[in-house]
């Protein structure tokens, strides 16, 4: 298939998975725009770029083009989408018939993505986007609950959609802590705390700075203002 029957397979993909879903789709009248859907959820309406995703030769990691290419008579011209351009970016991947849904400013001014369908065999954790963490059915579930989802998050689960997590501290240990380290502060900087254990004894505990409220302003006190005292006697 070409591009162009790729794009269109892909977006007929993204409308029924919408309308199992009970989402309201609506199309623009005109193509070749920075929007090919817009669905509603929540009571909101979010502006959607449709992505073909290809699968990897080895299975494990889909690909999606993010930037876009056109020929003109002065050469090609390359871009990227911006946040104010596009809420959401919705991809489907053909081999696997899925869908994802991925917010806007995951893939701002960027021309690829990855998404892993498996762990890295290395271990790593952190900068990595697991095709799992953007399931077109949890997302839209996730955004039809709360407009303002966490906008910080790898995915979707956030804390900011499951206010009781922050009750529970993570326990992680410190070689987990020392190898990943990179990955424990994107959880911590998402909203939840983390309590770092050697030897399953607590150590340290990581959590988000939050501003500090200003503390209340205080007067100097006046000191009261006494008559003037009239010195009196006989003479």
């Amino acid at each position: 298939m070409n591009s162009n029957v790729k794009g269109a397979v892909a977006e007929q993909a993204i409308v029924l998975a919408a309308m199992k879903a009970g989402i309201p789709v609506l199309r623009p009248v005109a193509e070749h725009g920075r929007t090919d859907l817009a669905l509603e959820m929540g009571g909101d309406l979010f502006r959607v770029q449709v992505k073909w995703g290809r699968l990897s030769p080895a299975r494990d990691i889909v690909v999606v083009r993010i930037g876009t290419c056109r020929r003109t008579p002065r050469g090609y011209v390359r871009r990227t989408y911006s946040e104010h351009e596009v809420d959401l970016f919705a991809v489907y991947c053909g081999e696997l018939d899925r869908c994802f849904l991925l917010p806007a400013h995951l893939l701002a001014h960027k021309t690829y993505v990855s998404l892993r369908l498996t762990a890295p065999r290395n271990g790593q954790r952190s900068c990595i986007n697991l095709a799992n963490d953007f399931a077109f059915d949890g997302a839209v579930a996730q955004l039809a609950r709360a407009r303002d989802w966490q906008s910080r998050g790898r995915g979707f689960e956030s804390p900011q959609l499951h206010p009781n997590s922050r009750n529970a501290a993570l326990t992680i240990g410190a070689d987990s802590c020392r190898v990943s380290f990179g990955y424990w502060l994107d959880r911590v900087a998402a909203g939840e705390d983390a309590v770092v254990t050697r030897r399953g004894k607590p150590m340290i505990r990581l959590t988000a700075v939050a501003p500090a409220s200003a503390p209340p302003s205080v007067k100097p006190a006046v000191p009261p203002v006494l008559p003037p005292v009239t010195a009196t006697g006989s003479t």
